[in-house]
């Protein structure tokens, strides 16, 4: 019997219990919540300030990373297409099963060698269906994009505004006078707020 077979027959059992029986396991579920919460809070109370930093920052990112997946899982489930591929990436999928190595951390480092070494004219077919497949992509996001909004998930749809990007030299410039007080006013307010 596979585990989930057996859960969904104790699931089956707890469900056909009667209210009586079932009190008997909540009060132990009380109980063992209410030991569990004494545990926790000794545990954290030992902890040092930096410990629990770093705890709480763990718990930040696990559960960022679970909004991540959540997020990925319902795209899926509403149809985004799939990003496409890079000219690397189609090399990869052809030549992959015939590549050397015993693991597959071995064979991608000796397809991507394989992949340095090429001449650009031996990776024009692979850059040309690469451009191929950015087309597809694109038009199957502007159909996908529209059949989002026909649902209202405007959320779904990428931003129409293009960023610029800025030189280095003029941002670190903008930083460097942003840091910089423009007035008396602002070194005035810090002293009399300490």
């Amino acid at each position: 019997m596979s585990n989930l077979e057996l859960i969904k027959k104790l699931a089956g059992a707890w469900k056909e219990l009667p209210a009586s029986q079932k009190q008997v396991y909540e009060e132990a579920k009380k109980t063992d919540w209410k030991k569990y919460g004494e545990q926790l809070a000794a545990y954290k109370a030992q902890l040092t300030p930096a410990q629990a930093a770093a705890l709480k920052e763990e718990r930040r990112k696990q559960l960022a990373k679970r909004r991540s997946m959540r997020a990925k899982r319902e795209l899926s489930l509403l149809g985004k297409p799939k990003r496409a591929r890079t000219g690397f990436n189609i090399f990869l999928s052809e030549n992959y099963q015939e590549s050397e190595g015993i693991s597959p951390v071995a064979k991608m480092k000796k397809l991507f060698d394989a992949w340095q070494k090429l001449s650009p004219s031996q990776k024009q077919p692979y850059l040309q269906l690469a451009q191929d497949d950015k087309v597809r992509y694109e038009n199957e996001m502007k159909s996908w994009e529209a059949k989002m909004i026909q649902l209202g998930r405007e959320d779904l749809v990428r931003s129409t505004k293009k960023r610029v990007r800025k030189k280095p030299a003029e941002t670190a410039q903008k930083a460097a006078t942003a840091k910089a007080p423009s007035d008396g006013k602002k070194a005035k307010l810090k002293k009399s707020e300490e």
